[in-house]
């Protein structure tokens, strides 16, 4: 079924087994699911051609609603719908910001070590601050967000690792300007194949809650996609809201096309800030890739001797 289209309601037996104190009534009317993909393009309003968005969570994805069919299969790309039922190029990978999380609890934990009480969301925006004061590059240090097996870039089983020269700059900032780096690594190859098929994007729309320390993970995506990136005020909602979206764009599917009812109803008055890729840090992240690309056999040999 495509957006807006009836897909049944909520029985008795259905509000009884979700709901045992009776809270929930019968009769409520579903919409049809959307998986992670559908839901991502509506928190973002990108179901129109030349737009995408990069969902940024447990795992990571971009998706690009094409103008015209891909000219052959690309195994780094996977052709879906968005919820009306155009056609969308997606880039999907495994892992997303679960090793940020895994350092920004180390990090925590250090700062209880030695007195200093903070909540989590403090760390992570000082952490991630502090990779604005990184080099473009990263200094050399390396890093990958691989906890699970990466088809896009051939790891079949998650190794994270962070690798540098001796010679290279090993600071905090530099530090966490290649984890966030390396969690873009896998999707940046596989919008490079899209590139290359010639698909254009007028704007890239970005949510998640790896974009709520604001401007910092913005910067750095503009530069890997080398793209104006945009994130909305909604941007850390992700999934849930989007389906909420679609459930509530059932009362309103007679009068408007989805796109139409995203642009005029849903974020007609929404606040979106964009960041344009700046040219240093534009060619300090595509060294930073070749460094990615050329140690990924290291994490493939990773996996045999962990």
């Amino acid at each position: 079924l495509s957006a807006g289209e009836p897909a049944g309601s909520l029985t008795e037996e259905g509000a009884r087994l979700l709901d045992p104190t009776g809270g929930l009534v019968a009769g409520i009317p579903m919409c049809p699911p959307e998986g992670d993909a559908g839901t991502g393009m509506v928190a973002t309003g990108s179901v129109a051609p030349r737009t995408g968005n990069v969902s940024a969570g447990t795992s990571i994805f971009a998706m690009v609603v094409l103008e015209r069919p891909l000219r052959q299969v690309h195994l780094e790309i996977d052709v879906v719908a968005t919820p009306a039922g155009d056609p969308v190029a997606m880039v999907h990978c495994n892992n997303g910001a679960n090793e940020l999380g895994a350092w920004g609890s180390l990090f925590s934990r250090f700062a209880e070590s030695v007195g200093a009480r903070v909540d989590g969301d403090a760390v992570f925006e000082a952490l991630f601050r502090e990779a604005l004061a990184g080099e473009a590059d990263a200094g050399g240090v390396v890093a990958y967000n691989l906890l699970a097996g990466e088809p896009v870039v051939d790891v079949a089983e998650g190794r994270p690792l962070v690798v540098r020269s001796p010679g290279a700059d090993f600071t905090l900032a530099n530090f966490m300007r290649a984890q966030i780096y390396g969690a873009f690594g896998a999707l940046a190859l596989g919008m490079r194949v899209l590139d290359e098929e010639g698909v254009e994007v007028d704007r890239m729309l970005a949510h998640g809650g790896v974009f709520r320390t604001a401007g910092v993970a913005q910067q750095f995506l503009a530069a890997a996609l080398d793209t104006p990136v945009t994130v909305g005020e909604t941007a850390a909602e992700g999934g849930a809201w989007g389906i909420a979206v679609l459930a509530a764009y059932l009362s309103a599917a007679d009068e408007l096309p989805l796109g139409d009812y995203l642009a005029e109803r849903v974020f007609r008055d929404a606040e979106f800030e964009t960041r344009s890729p700046e040219p240093a840090d534009v060619t300090g992240y595509a060294r930073f890739l070749e460094r990615y690309s050329a140690v990924l056999p290291a994490v493939r040999a990773a996996a045999d001797g962990i």
